[in-house]
């Protein structure tokens, strides 16, 4: 489930560095739950293309993170603010 969580977290910070179908495939997968087989049926390809396209997401997701390292800086930066300093800049983290 954190993995789950986490990934998603990943996707908000990156998902414009995706394609669309890679795009499609997560949030048909991770945001609707729909199971592999259904997303390879509403697309008619193959059970593994959506299994090989989820996990090259992932990579990538990992990737730009150990690049760029978004998520990892905004946990140190509401580690180190106080609840009301964050609620004030909440919006823009």
């Amino acid at each position: 489930m954190e993995d789950r969580i986490y990934l998603t977290e990943l996707y908000d910070y990156y998902q414009g560095l995706l394609t669309d179908k890679q795009k499609t495939y997560f949030e048909e997968y991770y945001f609707d739950n729909l199971t592999m087989e259904e997303i390879a049926e509403n697309h008619e390809i193959s059970k593994n293309a959506v299994s090989k396209t989820l996990i090259e997401i992932k990579e990538k997701l990992d990737e730009y993170e150990d690049i760029l390292k978004l998520y990892d800086n905004r946990l140190k930066i509401t580690k180190l603010l106080s609840e009301e300093e964050l609620n004030k800049i909440d919006k823009y983290i």
